[in-house]
């Protein structure tokens, strides 16, 4: 009889051992699917979204470039008040100062070099370089608002003291709206791209198991840029009023999916 209980016992510790070992195998298989999913069990859907908006900026540089002999504190005033009389211009217009902003300023020296031409009697020493003035370069960056004014600010601040004008571009300046609804787009054409990868393929959708994201990519619209102050003025009068057209932005999403 004790012989019998103690078979009984060893094989309830047996069916014990193996019952308890199946759970743990099970938790485990489950507890790794849900933190490292297999490759083969997931499977991922791309799509694009898009967005369209209108530029709301306009964006230029002018330069005060100004040449001059060794005083550089006459040098540096002349510059510094040109400089402000065309910012001053700006302002006077309506663009605000946070829109108008020193890009650099760069303080540069004039060489005069020598020619030493080599005669019968050989090369003669030639003098170094030799410094006889400098030259002042200010770059100033403005937004505008208002298009309509576009024309009279890039004459004017030749008018007030610049020489040189150059890259009249247009951009949104706050993206994130125009982001969000390409990206809603994009997600929308993922979901659907692959509910319908799963209805082709006879399996059902598990998870969500990440979203990728690439990009946004802006695709500018109209752009110009002039080097000089001559020809930028000429083109200023003549030309036809500027248009800044449209800014497509472009979202790729990737949905990657369990597969059930």
């Amino acid at each position: 009889m004790k012989e019998k209980i103690k078979n009984y016992l060893g094989m309830a510790s047996i069916f014990a051992l193996i019952t308890f070992a199946y759970a743990a195998f099970i938790y485990a298989d489950a507890y790794s699917k849900s933190i490292q999913p297999s490759s083969f069990r997931s499977f991922s859907a791309t799509a694009e979204g898009k967005a369209v908006a209108k530029p709301d900026i306009a964006k230029f540089s002018f330069s005060v470039i100004t040449e001059g002999g060794k005083d550089m504190a006459a040098l540096q005033k002349e510059n510094t008040e040109k400089t402000n009389q065309a910012i001053e211009f700006l302002k006077s217009g309506g663009i605000d100062a946070k829109d108008i902003k020193t890009l650099n300023y760069n303080l540069e020296p004039r060489y005069q070099y020598y020619s030493c031409p080599i005669n019968n009697t050989g090369s003669q020493p030639c003098p170094p370089a030799e410094i006889v003035g400098y030259k002042i370069i200010q770059n100033v960056s403005v937004k505008i608002r208002d298009f309509s004014k576009i024309g009279d600010f890039v004459s004017g601040v030749v008018k007030n003291g610049a020489n040189e004008v150059s890259q009249l571009s247009f951009d949104i300046d706050n993206l994130t709206n125009i982001q969000n609804q390409a990206r809603e787009e994009a997600i929308k054409k993922a979901k659907e791209k692959a509910e319908n990868i799963a209805k082709s393929g006879d399996f059902r959708l598990g998870r969500l198991l990440s979203i990728e994201e690439n990009g946004p990519t802006p695709v500018y619209g109209y752009g110009m840029g002039v080097s000089t102050a001559k020809s930028f003025e000429t083109v200023a009068i003549s030309a036809p009023t500027i248009e800044p057209g449209s800014q497509e932005i472009i979202v790729n999403i990737t949905l990657r999916y369990e597969i059930e």
